[in-house]
């Protein structure tokens, strides 16, 4: 379908583009995947995924040359959605990787679960969220909503989000948000089922159909 909204999938070496892609399209979305920063002026919406360590996907950001046109279509207010590490990239920096920088664009430190005998680290499974304020991503969301996480680090609870999702695991930490133009999601939606999906459904229809 042509009036599908398009949104523009970055491809810069740290992230499971192939999956993303699939949940995107399946959620209403016709998905271009790039690897060329010049693509990004002019998108109508960018979706940032990431996964591995906090540095390796900082440094393949960086070296694709994606960071200064994704920061100029933030800060334009071009919507934008990040993925697992997509989402803590969007922070100042992360425990994981001191000293290396993130984009900044909501201030916060991205920080490390504390394993205990009764709490693995990873955190690897669903886990429940309950929504807080009003995110374009939850909205209507039937409660209680399940998501699936694989993750050792976290977006505090601390960080100030108005609208977004908050999950429990040993200490409270944003599952999801949305912060002005900006979006995320800590969990991988794909592997979300039904969950995950409607979360892609309300991005497209709340944010780009809007």
């Amino acid at each position: 379908m042509s009036d599908q909204p398009e949104v523009l999938l970055l491809d810069y070496g740290a992230g499971n583009v192939r999956s993303a892609a699939k949940a995107l399209a399946r959620a209403g979305m016709r998905v271009r995947v790039s690897a060329d920063p010049a693509d990004v002026p002019g998108a109508r919406a960018v979706v940032v995924p990431g996964q591995g360590h906090f540095r390796q996907v900082m440094e393949a950001f960086e070296s694709s040359g994606f960071h200064a046109p994704v920061m100029a279509a933030a800060h334009a207010g071009t919507p934008i959605l990040g993925i697992c590490v997509g989402m803590q990239m969007l922070l100042t920096d992360s425990e994981e990787a001191p000293g290396v920088a993130g984009l900044n664009l909501i201030p916060g430190t991205v920080r490390k679960f504390e394993a205990v005998p009764e709490r693995k680290v990873p955190q690897m499974g669903w886990n429940s969220m309950r929504s807080v304020g009003d995110s374009a991503l939850l909205r209507g969301l039937p409660a209680p909503a399940h998501a699936y996480f694989v993750h050792s680090y976290y977006v505090p609870a601390t960080v100030r989000v108005d609208h977004g999702a908050l999950t429990d695991y040993g200490v409270p930490f944003w599952a999801a948000f949305s912060v002005g133009n900006l979006h995320a999601t800590q969990f991988h939606p794909e592997k979300s089922g039904a969950v995950g999906l409607a979360i892609l459904e309300r991005f497209r229809r709340n944010v780009l159909e809007n």
